[in-house]
């Protein structure tokens, strides 16, 4: 995605599930693509896509597959595990 300019005016537009952003009184006609409009899956319990979900699912596998041998990734999820667990006995 563009970045936008801080401070500035945007026009807003969409074409299907693609939104844009355009500078409100520039002569140029580009615009920028900012973001998605996706339909709630129903399928998933966040309505994420589920093809989203899977491969987040895939990426985590590989995490947990490649810790044993990199030693700051290991020392990461250890840490991610720690959180979890504490937050899990002691929602907030």
């Amino acid at each position: 995605m563009g970045s936008l300019t801080p401070g500035a005016t945007y026009i807003y537009e969409r074409n299907g599930e693609e939104i844009y952003a355009r500078e409100f009184g520039s002569d140029s006609s580009t615009r920028q693509i900012i973001g998605y409009d996706h339909k709630l899956d129903s399928r998933t319990n966040d309505g994420r896509p589920l093809y989203d979900r899977i491969m987040e699912d895939k990426m985590w596998g590989e995490i947990r597959r490649m810790a044993p041998t990199n030693p700051a990734l290991q020392k990461a999820l250890d840490r991610a595990i720690m959180i979890y667990r504490l937050s899990k006995d002691n929602p907030q």
